[in-house]
């Protein structure tokens, strides 16, 4: 079952006709001493860090696939509002949090 997920409070074209609740997906992630020392070499040249923009969205992409497996589960077919927050729990450790509201939406006549 393919779940649409949306960051506003309504599906275009859809109507919602039951709220199941909250849905989240939790990922917590590291940076290892190798990638730590990588990501310094990266630093001396200056721009991005590849190494912790791969990170990020690793640990993104886990949250993301943790909330629709969750919504799946809860029997949604959408995610209304989702939204992503992001803190450092300890040093060099992240979690992000991916949430929303799991609903089930039907097409809305045309």
């Amino acid at each position: 079952m393919s779940i649409m997920v949306v960051t506003t409070n309504d599906l275009v074209g859809f109507k919602v006709v039951r709220v199941l609740g909250l849905a989240r997906g939790l990922s917590v992630r590291s940076r290892s001493i190798v990638g730590n020392v990588g990501a310094a070499l990266q630093m001396l040249k200056g721009g991005n860090i590849s190494i912790y923009t791969k990170l990020a969205e690793t640990a993104r992409q886990e949250a993301f696939d943790l909330l629709i497996a969750q919504a799946r589960d809860m029997g949604a077919n959408a995610v209304i509002a989702m939204r992503y927050d992001a803190n450092e729990i300890a040093s060099a450790v992240t979690e992000v949090l991916a949430y929303g509201t799991a609903v089930v939406v039907e097409p809305l006549p045309v």
